[in-house]
């Protein structure tokens, strides 16, 4: 999973070394309203533009058993109509005045965003405040949560079921995952997803659509003064429901206790591939570790100047690709992966062979400190360019809070990733990848006949 801005799926950075006027302009605020919403402000004074979000702490990780996939198409149902708003007027307002939105659903939480110019602030706040409370939902078969059940059984069939890659990536994440909540992929399973009724629907809004389960995030040309005078009229006015607790089904997630192999095989498969999957680490977990487990992977097979690539495809040339990475940024671990491609006339049991014998040989050896020294600068600029994007700035800090980080963490990541020792990067490679480490191999061959 791409890290977006702190650390593997995220890591932004305001800081590296000293705080100069213009990184002190960056600097967030936080406040919480009287309902329990907390509220972060992240100027960005360059240009007249706003980017809105609303973080709800809950995703496919709360869902009740048999009920996968709600929390997913609740984002779905959240812009269709309100008790002031009729069908699609949402999204019609927000383009009529020049703007974009968007949602997303994760294991660990739900996110709306809309990015606007300044003056439009005030209005995108309302909205949000309206669907938090007043959202229609009946039992009308033509009503918006029957279909918008139909839409995401549809948008599964498009995105897993007629991919080979993401339907065999599922069948490995299943497993890496069993017994956990991560189990099943936020989506759903379609059986499951059919099932779901406008009753399920009304009682997960009313239990986690509430103000103090929510985090807004503004970044863009705004003061802390101006947002919370808007959030007040807004936000403000809205009663917490009191249905959240603050649990989550969150748990650490067992190491594999076996190794397995799992092929799927397709007529659409062109290129073969092959992966190993090993249980991870994560930020919110192990943030230091995860963060050696970054820079090591970035110099094991992070790239085309990485140990992996030159070994096997500028030297050996048995792959036309390789590389490692690793989902660092879910709430529980997530995986650490090594995956290649051969070139043709290698087998995929040569390929593994070869790989993994880089790989011993390459934890054997060790990295030099000059290999590390480049990672972490690598991930540090990184996190710094991407303050650069307004969008990329809502998006780390809702994330990084909702899922139980702070502020500082978000902050102290260039400064905390340049920390990391070599001996601190090979360790936690060797670790996670170490011979006493149990994997899941996942081949993606061609259907018989179609190789």
């Amino acid at each position: 999973m791409k890290r977006i801005i702190t650390g593997g799926l995220l890591a932004v950075a305001l800081f590296c070394g000293g705080a100069s006027a213009e990184d002190a302009a960056w600097t967030p605020e936080t406040f919480t309203l009287d309902n329990g919403m907390q509220v972060v402000v992240v100027p960005d004074h360059r240009a007249p533009v706003v980017t809105h979000m609303v973080w709800y702490k809950v995703g496919a990780v709360d869902e009740e058993p048999g009920k996968s996939g709600l929390a997913h198409l609740f984002e779905h149902v959240m812009f269709k109509e309100t008790e002031n708003l009729g069908p699609e007027e949402f999204t019609t307002i927000v383009q009529r005045n020049g703007g974009q939105l968007n949602a997303f659903t994760s294991w660990d939480y739900t996110a709306y965003f809309e990015r606007v110019a300044k003056p439009q602030l005030k209005t995108m706040m309302e909205l949000e405040a309206e669907r938090m409370r007043n959202l229609k939902i009946n039992d009308d078969p033509k009503g918006p949560f029957i279909s918008e059940r139909d839409v995401v059984k549809e948008e599964r069939r498009q995105r897993i079921d007629n991919d080979p890659g993401s339907i065999l990536q599922e069948q490995v994440l299943s497993e890496l995952w069993k017994g956990h909540p991560y189990e099943i992929t936020v989506i759903g399973k379609m059986d499951e997803v059919a099932k779901l009724s406008p009753a399920d629907g009304m009682a997960f809004y009313h239990k986690y659509y509430s103000p103090e389960n929510a985090i807004l995030v503004v970044a863009g040309d705004v003061t802390t003064d101006e947002v919370r005078t808007l959030a007040e009229e807004t936000y403000g006015q809205i009663e917490p429901t009191g249905t959240v607790d603050g649990t989550r089904k969150w748990a650490p997630v067992p190491l594999l206790t076996e190794n397995k192999l799992l092929v799927h095989s397709d007529p659409k498969v062109r290129q073969p591939s092959w992966s190993r999957y090993y249980s991870g680490l994560s930020e919110s977990r192990q943030r230091r570790e995860s963060y050696a487990l970054d820079v090591g992977l970035s110099v094991l097979g992070g790239g085309m100047t990485s140990r992996l690539y030159q070994a096997l495809v500028e030297d050996e040339q048995i792959a036309i690709n390789v590389s490692t990475f690793a989902w660092t940024t879910l709430h529980d671990e997530g995986p650490a992966v090594i995956s290649a491609s051969p070139v043709d006339g290698v087998s995929l049991d040569e390929l593994d062979t070869a790989v993994m014998a880089e790989v011993r040989k390459v934890l054997a050896e060790g990295f030099t400190d000059e290999e590390v020294e480049r990672a972490r600068n690598s991930l540090a600029a990184e996190a710094i360019y991407a303050r650069d994007s307004q969008s990329n700035m809502a998006n780390t800090f809702g994330s990084t809070l909702a899922l139980g980080g702070t502020i500082d963490d978000i902050l102290n990541y260039p400064d905390t990733i340049k920390s990391i020792t070599t001996e601190e990067a090979l360790a936690a490679v060797r670790t996670v990848f170490g011979e006493d480490r149990h994997y899941i191999e996942a081949e993606l061959i061609p259907a018989e006949g179609d190789q």
